[in-house]
């Protein structure tokens, strides 16, 4: 937008001198009138971190859907960072090193674990390898890997934690409530910007999580149950907050399974080979917009990214439109 004063951008409205009218962007510019009869452009660069957070990739589907939607992602709003839930992403159950770097290459700038995270044995030394690649934070001391990372780019740095639920999870992990607090001095030295993946079972430990780091980190997302959510919400203390984002992969299926196979175990109570589903690929997650200088969110929306449609669905972002316009 540009113009003088006096133009024809203040010939569009009335002349009013108590008139302010301005608009924040998720794109970091913000666009005002001043006061008085002549309408005077005013800019203000807030900058901002974006981040695509993808939802957990279930087996070959979801890694598909992963390529064409960070492919995408970054064509029409071009995030800072990207960050994927990798879960499951062999096959339904964990992770292999070949999967991790396959990620990686499709643009993922960390991935996050959880409850499957030991399901392929071969990715345990590949931790010490790989320190994108990151499990739950409340595993026990001395387990492989780190619980959270920093991560830089664009000349910008995220601090990225995972965590793992204790309701209804079986494992019994360490309190993550406690330990992401006893961590975060450390990673705020180094940036404001904290991004928590919270994988847990429970909506009620999810929501105590966001309130619980409410100002202290700039966005806690939900992965674990494979649906999406519709509570995407930025909440008091400037923390984005969803209870899950979804997943990507098959969703003509029971999260990501064959429909049927999951239908006849339910009607037999007997073991049942859980075939991944192949059918309504699609991509679950989140877009977050982050002040830079103080990690506080500015925006969460949601979105569903059908493979090979190239629309969004179920959130108010659009195909050809930036996110907030």
């Amino acid at each position: 937008m540009a113009g003088a004063p006096g133009g024809s951008r203040g010939s569009e409205l009335e002349a009013s001198p108590e008139l302010v009218t301005h608009r924040t962007s998720l794109w970091g510019m913000e666009l005002g009138l001043q006061e008085g009869a002549n309408f005077v452009l005013r800019e203000k660069v807030v900058r901002v971190m974006r981040i695509a957070f993808l939802g957990d990739v279930v087996g070959e589907p979801g890694r598909q859907a992963v390529k064409e939607a960070i492919a995408w992602l970054r064509e029409q709003w071009d995030p800072d960072f990207f960050v994927v839930n990798g879960e499951n992403a062999a096959g339904g159950k964990g992770i292999t090193p070949r999967i991790a770097y396959e990620l990686l290459r499709y643009g993922a700038d960390v991935i996050t674990l959880g409850d499957h995270a030991w399901d392929q044995r071969e990715v345990i030394p590949f931790f010490a390898e790989e320190p994108r690649l990151i499990r739950p934070l409340n595993y026990p001391p001395g387990t492989p890997g780190s619980g959270f990372v920093v991560v830089e780019g664009n000349g910008k740095k995220l601090a990225v934690i995972s965590a793992q639920g204790r309701t209804f999870m079986g494992v019994p992990v360490d309190n993550p409530f406690i330990l992401i607090r006893e961590i975060l001095p450390e990673l705020r030295a180094q940036t404001p910007c904290v991004l928590v993946d919270f994988h847990a079972e429970a909506t009620s430990e999810k929501l105590a999580m966001g309130w619980h780091l409410d100002g202290l980190v700039s966005a806690v997302v939900g992965t674990h149950t494979h649906v999406q959510t519709a509570d995407d919400r930025v909440l008091p203390g400037g923390t984005a907050y969803i209870t899950d984002v979804g997943f990507c992969g098959a969703h003509d299926s029971v999260i990501g399974r064959e429909k049927q196979s999951v239908i006849q175990r339910y009607l037999t109570l007997l073991p049942t080979r859980m075939i991944l589903a192949t059918e309504g690929i699609q991509a679950d997650g989140v877009i977050l917009v982050i002040d830079e200088k103080t990690g506080r969110a500015q925006k969460i929306e949601r979105f569903q990214l059908p493979v090979g449609l190239r629309t969004v669905v179920g959130s108010s972002l659009g195909a050809s439109q930036s996110p907030g316009n």
